[in-house]
């Protein structure tokens, strides 16, 4: 592959995975801030989860630097504890697992402080400063997009990215959301040719349908075109 597609796709993948690690982050903020804020002072990860070994995130993760693997790598090696979160936060198994709150609160510490380092963690949840550098100008380098990160809260990065997604793609997210409608009847009427029809034709495009037991959201993805480059 061409070196500039590669550099491309790299920052793409950054873009992307950041976003997922600051979306599932977010989701995970908002519940903690029901809870009572000693309990995630202190919050340790339970023994009885079957789940990553928290402990030890930050320091596989310093090794992974060390080792001169690039951000992308990094960010993609947080699947394990992201998916530990997205289960405690929206599984029936995970919602009723014993010391969940303590959970989340220690992988989403362990999560933000590998972000930390990496340059890409905003420095709110909610309250953001003005911006330097808007989206579009942002992710044409990392250097700007840790910069731009770092000076914007969660869920302003988040809107970006979407917008900028959807600009992409040429559609509204009115009209995802209509996919999405068509997708899930489809489903019900068990026409799975035509519901998988719509996910790849949204793939194509940049937009990938996350399902869930009880929605189906969206999210921007690598093009189904460039992902089938690599």
């Amino acid at each position: 592959m061409h070196l500039f597609v590669v550099l491309i796709v790299d920052v793409v993948y950054m873009c992307i995975d950041s976003y997922v690690c600051l979306q599932t982050l977010y989701e995970c903020e908002i519940l903690l801030n029901q809870h009572d804020q000693t309990v995630r002072k202190d919050a340790v990860p339970s023994d009885t989860l079957n789940i990553i070994d928290i402990d030890n995130l930050y320091d596989v993760f310093l090794t992974s630097m060390s080792d001169d693997l690039h951000t992308p790598v990094v960010l993609a090696g947080l699947s394990d504890p992201l998916k530990s979160i997205n289960d405690l936060l929206h599984t029936h198994k995970g919602k009723k697992q014993q010391f969940r709150i303590e959970s989340l609160a220690a992988l989403k510490k362990s999560i933000g402080d590998v972000l930390t380092v990496l340059g890409l963690m905003p420095s709110s949840y909610y309250e953001i400063s003005t911006p330097e550098l808007r989206i579009d100008s942002a992710i044409r380098h990392p250097t700007n997009f840790s910069k731009f990160l770092f000076n914007t809260g969660v869920a302003l990065v988040l809107q970006q990215l979407k917008e900028k997604a959807l600009k992409h793609a040429n559609v509204t997210e009115d009209e995802i959301l209509q996919k999405i409608e068509e997708r899930a009847t489809a489903r019900i009427q068990k026409k799975y040719a035509k519901s998988n029809a719509i996910r790849k034709d949204l793939a194509v495009v940049g937009i990938a349908l996350m399902d869930s037991p009880n929605e189906t959201t969206w999210r921007p993805s690598i093009t189904l075109p460039l992902q089938e480059q690599l």
